[in-house]
């Protein structure tokens, strides 16, 4: 398990080929790379702001959890900070296992995590000025399938 909390920018294609190579016996490699998306009036750059030791604790809980729900051999998490613009890379999650269902859900666990629970506090600054952001109901509504 790796759980990366940084600034620079990275190569989402070197990460996975890497990640690829980590585990016998696999048969799955699932990955998702987020942008930083454009917004409605414009966004001219994101800022997203962390506690490092927190952020990298609360990631790692969470891969651990994906990993007693699904059998994983491996994932990855990788989530940038700093000051981003529309179409940076973001953040990116691998799982592998030996079968792709496993995969699958474990990185769709893991995205819907990230995009509401994890400890980052972004603010985006558009052509009207600038605001942090709220959580959003359907980022909301996604974590409730995964309730035991």
């Amino acid at each position: 398990m790796v759980v990366k909390v940084q600034s620079a920018p990275f190569d989402p294609g070197a990460e996975l080929t890497a990640f690829s190579k980590t585990g016998d016996n696999i048969g799955a490699v699932v990955s998702f790379t987020g942008l930083v998306r454009d917004v409605a009036d414009g966004l001219q750059e994101m800022t997203i702001e962390h506690y490092p030791a927190m952020t990298e604790r609360a990631i790692a809980e969470i891969v651990d959890e994906a990993r007693t729900r699904w059998s994983l051999a491996d994932a990855l998490v990788i989530h940038r900070f700093g000051t981003l613009h529309a179409g940076d890379t973001i953040m990116m999650v691998a799982t592998s296992s030996r079968h792709r269902a496993d995969a699958f859900a474990a990185a769709d666990f893991l995205m819907d995590y990230l995009k509401s629970r994890a400890p980052f506090w972004k603010k985006e600054v558009t052509s009207k000025g600038d605001g942090w952001v709220e959580s959003k109901a359907e980022d909301e509504d996604a974590l409730c399938r995964w309730d035991r």
